[in-house]
């Protein structure tokens, strides 16, 4: 992964740490459920949006990528039907 896809990752899991602990100190406040659940459905999100983009990054480097100067340096070497069961399971993983 190059580093300013890491950069902005770690940017987007502060942002993602920073609603969490929101929302701990809601429910420790006692705030209106509604306001907690809507906090929680953004910090959700939030997690969404940063796994569709390492899914993204791991297709590219991992799966497309695979032989490519743009591989990342920790792929396995794969065959097709290898390449095919590792999409399989990144998309599996990710959408549970």
């Amino acid at each position: 992964m190059q580093t300013k896809q890491k950069d902005t990752m770690a940017k987007r899991m502060n942002r993602i740490t920073g609603q969490i602990a929101g929302i701990t100190r809601m429910i420790e406040q006692d705030r209106y459920c509604v306001d907690i659940l809507n906090q929680i459905s953004a910090a959700r999100s939030a997690l969404d949006a940063l796994g569709i983009e390492l899914l993204s990054n791991h297709l590219e480097t991992c799966v497309v990528g695979h032989g490519t100067d743009s591989e990342h340096p920790k792929a396995k070497p794969m065959k097709p039907k290898q390449l095919l069961n590792e999409l399989q399971t990144a998309l599996s993983r990710f959408l549970k």
